[in-house]
């Protein structure tokens, strides 16, 4: 029987000509053609006035963090329902992670949570937003807050390519904004990262930064510590070919959602992830919840799935919960238990391959539907 993975890439054929142009032109460096057109290309379609194309979304996001001026001992308000790129490189320059509860009905950061860590902290160095599984963070109320403190924004947008709030596409409301072509992302590169930014200088330091902070002088001199961050001529290409299917790629994704929510629409213990009301979501990852004091568990439903090879993941465990974070504070609204944790506890992440058939649908589905039924 066929195994069903979560997400996978989907390559198309124009991926190849791309590389194939590099490898007659010779172009198999951290630099070249294909480097130059994918930052152009990236930026044209997000908005953005410019990009700088990098080795991974966790580098962009370091060099953001960098960019925003987070040093030692500094604190960064970020949420907790994340994966732990979104925290490690505000540990890279030894910062302090505080972290804040989500708001139920997009999952992401709660800005009135954000308001009382304000309050409990109230100069932090930078704030981050996470777009959760492609779903928008309320960045209305965010950007506000943010305004509000004078506090630089940090977009990690590595799982929301293509996912607009109000007409805009998240990772360009921030002062930073960074997007991830992991395996399993939107569009791929096999692995890279972007990193945006409101001004083009910005940028131009992160390229500066990603090339070991080479001097502009004709020996090799260096006077602030730089990275090997730059994305290579190789996966550009990669990602030149995969971005002319993004739309396809996101409205196949939107198709898998629509067709679990009617699925499930008449079991009342499933709930979908919910969606932005203000926005149009890429859907990357489709979700789902079991309600409180159901008999059926998340864990018993992807035991079920694994039973018949199909693939599911857990939701993100919240970084307040992740034994490296212990000494970290958590921030939240809700008395008692968690809004993160809540959903963490009750929910999974379901196949969202968009190379998924029909009749794969139909057989996750059914294995679902039979947990809840006798």
């Amino acid at each position: 029987m066929k195994k069903i993975l979560l997400a996978t890439p989907t390559m198309h054929g124009e991926e190849q000509q791309y590389i194939q142009e590099a490898f007659e032109t010779n172009w198999i460096v951290p630099l070249g053609p294909n480097v130059d057109a994918f930052e152009r290309e990236i930026a044209s379609y997000v908005g953005a006035p410019a990009s700088a194309a990098l080795s991974s979304g966790t580098a962009a996001l370091h060099l953001a963090v960098i960019l925003a001026g987070v040093k030692e001992n500094d604190t960064v308000f970020l949420p907790s329902l994340t994966f732990a790129a979104s925290v490690n490189p505000v540990c890279y320059e030894k910062a302090v992670p505080v972290f804040i509860d989500s708001k139920r009905d997009t999952w992401n950061m709660d800005p009135a949570a954000l308001r009382k860590a304000f309050e409990r902290y109230p100069h932090p160095a930078a704030v981050m937003a996470v777009h959760l599984y492609g779903t928008s963070a309320d960045m209305d109320e965010i950007c506000s807050i943010c305004k509000e403190h004078q506090v630089p924004l940090i977009e990690d947008a590595a799982e929301s390519l293509g996912t607009a709030y109000r007409g805009k596409m998240t990772g360009t409301f921030g002062d930073y904004g960074i997007y991830s072509y992991n395996g399993n992302k939107i569009i791929t590169t096999s692995g890279g990262g972007t990193l945006i930014a409101r001004k083009t200088e910005d940028v131009e330091r992160a390229r500066f930064l990603s090339r070991q902070a080479r001097d502009p002088a004709r020996h090799y001199q260096h006077s602030v510590i730089g990275y090997n961050y730059r994305m290579s001529n190789i996966i550009a290409g990669i990602g030149r070919g995969q971005l002319l299917h993004i739309q396809e790629h996101i409205e196949k994704k939107q198709k898998i959602y629509r067709r679990y929510k009617e699925a499930f629409a008449d079991i009342p213990e499933i709930e979908m992830n919910p969606l932005n009301k203000n926005g149009t979501d890429n859907n990357w990852l489709s979700c789902m919840t079991v309600c409180a004091g159901s008999r059926v568990t998340p864990e018993q439903i992807m035991d079920a799935l694994a039973g018949a090879d199909i693939e599911t993941r857990p939701i993100w465990k919240p970084m307040h919960l992740q034994p490296v974070f212990k000494a970290c504070d958590f921030v939240q609204v809700e008395k008692g238990l968690s809004v993160s944790e809540d959903i963490f506890r009750r929910g999974l992440c379901l196949p969202s391959d968009i190379k998924n058939t029909e009749e794969d649908m139909k057989r996750i589905i059914q294995i679902v539907r039979a947990q809840f039924e006798g």
